[in-house]
């Protein structure tokens, strides 16, 4: 297939007119090259994992709690 047959398919299909078309940029991608991608994203996920988020800003204590002998000795 042709740019030119690939363009007038991708037009006829979304209704688009074949100045747009080219102008986007279409081409055919090959099956066996599954690691294709034309826009590499190196930014991070945009997720938050609320878990993580909520122990490190509100796990904190009510009273102090005792360290060290005191506490092993089960007082």
């Amino acid at each position: 297939m042709t740019q030119q047959q690939l363009n007038r398919k991708v037009s006829a299909a979304t209704g688009e007119d074949l100045y747009e078309i080219r102008r986007r940029g279409f081409s055919l991608a090959d099956p066996l090259n599954v690691n294709f991608d034309p826009e590499p994203d190196d930014l991070p996920p945009s997720m938050i994992d609320w878990d993580e988020y909520d122990f490190h800003s509100r796990n904190v204590p009510l009273f102090a709690q005792p360290v060290g002998d005191y506490c092993r000795a089960g007082r």
